[in-house]
């Protein structure tokens, strides 16, 4: 049955087992998370080198992991077998995801034993839901489709799963490591455990804490130039693209391109929604309704059409950074220009 991640990890805790988990999907994070919890649970340690079994799918073939999941535990109730990296099994197509009514492993799904609990780690791929490998998946075992956010749902995320540590954080910080770390929730929960290394349990982790810990500077960022650019403060917004322009961390203009691309598309939004309402508004363009304000305030100082004429600004210094009908030229020197034509629409 196709589940949740919070649904298999619940059944998992109360020791509700079932004989095949394939979790699949773009984002990595929650696969391995199931992975390690069946890993290190559910057998005891003694038990372990006589009914745990973990596969790669570089390295072994369809007979062999088929037929190390059909042996019977010794002296325990399960005998655990995990595929890892089962995207790399030779003949995955024809092996993993194959629609053949005599395909050895779909056979295996549509009668496994009880006794073994077979964990498929399908990374980075999904398979085709019209398939009958699927089907009977959805049926006979623990499917997890693990997708990969959104850029916007980000921030919330980290704010719930601080929350689920016993940490709270402000949410100017959640939305700024957000900008900073992109979607990959691996990455993002390592940044994380940095914070809850030095962080007492139960403190609010601010933005302080994260330019100390992360090394995201709180007053020069992406999000700040944002918020520069949107209020039309040139002082304010040259200084920003100064100090990101000479870090070597954050001196490339391509992910500051992509980033304001993002805003400027969210005002052409604002603009051309009929409901005008904060709350409406912040669910058309997918943000958190405590930075409207900063968003309507940049929608009156760009109008429609500048907002048009600053995304043909961005593509055209898209290209520039990536040599394209341009001579090469430096980054900072890019961005300043760039943020000076944006300026002085």
């Amino acid at each position: 049955m196709a589940a949740t991640f919070d649904q298999i990890m619940s059944d998992l805790k109360k020791k509700i087992y079932k004989p095949v988990y394939f979790l699949m999907g773009e984002e990595s994070y929650y696969i391995d998370k199931i992975t390690s919890y069946i890993e290190n649970n559910i057998l005891p340690v003694e038990e372990r080198d006589f009914n745990q079994t973990v596969l790669y799918g570089k390295d072994v073939d369809l007979a062999t992991l088929l037929n190390t999941a059909r042996r019977f535990p010794m002296m325990s109730n399960y005998n655990i077998v995990i595929l890892k990296e089962a995207q790399h099994l030779k003949g995955i197509e024809g092996g993993l995801a194959s629609d053949k009514k005599a395909d050895p492993f779909l056979l295996y799904v549509e009668n496994p034993p009880q006794s073994t609990i077979l964990v498929i780690n399908y990374k980075g791929k999904t398979l085709d839901k019209r398939k009958k490998l699927y089907k009977v998946l959805d049926k006979n075992a623990v499917l997890l489709d693990s997708k990969r956010l959104y850029e916007n749902q980000v921030g919330a995320w980290i704010i719930k799963h601080l929350k689920s540590q016993g940490y709270t954080i402000d949410i100017k910080a959640a939305e700024l490591m957000a900008s900073h770390l992109g979607n990959n929730l691996s990455s993002v929960v390592q940044e994380i455990e940095k914070l809850t290394i030095v962080v007492p349990k139960g403190n609010q982790i601010t933005l302080k804490d994260i330019e100390d810990n992360i090394g995201i500077s709180k007053d020069f960022n992406v999000f700040e130039l944002q918020t520069a650019i949107g209020k039309r403060d040139v002082y304010r917004a040259n200084l920003i693209v100064t100090h990101l322009g000479q870090n070597p961390k954050t001196k490339s203009i391509i992910p500051i391109i992509s980033f304001l691309y993002s805003f400027f598309t969210k005002l052409l939004m604002i603009h051309s929604s009929a409901d005008k309402s904060k709350q409406g508004l912040a669910s058309l363009i997918g943000v958190n309704p405590y930075f409207m304000n900063d968003y309507l305030e940049a929608a009156r100082n760009f109008n429609k059409a500048k907002c048009i004429h600053v995304i043909r600004f961005l593509r055209e210094y898209d290209a520039k950074s990536k040599g394209i009908d341009s001579p090469p030229v430096d980054d900072l020197d890019l961005m300043r220009e760039l943020i000076y034509k944006i300026l002085h629409i």
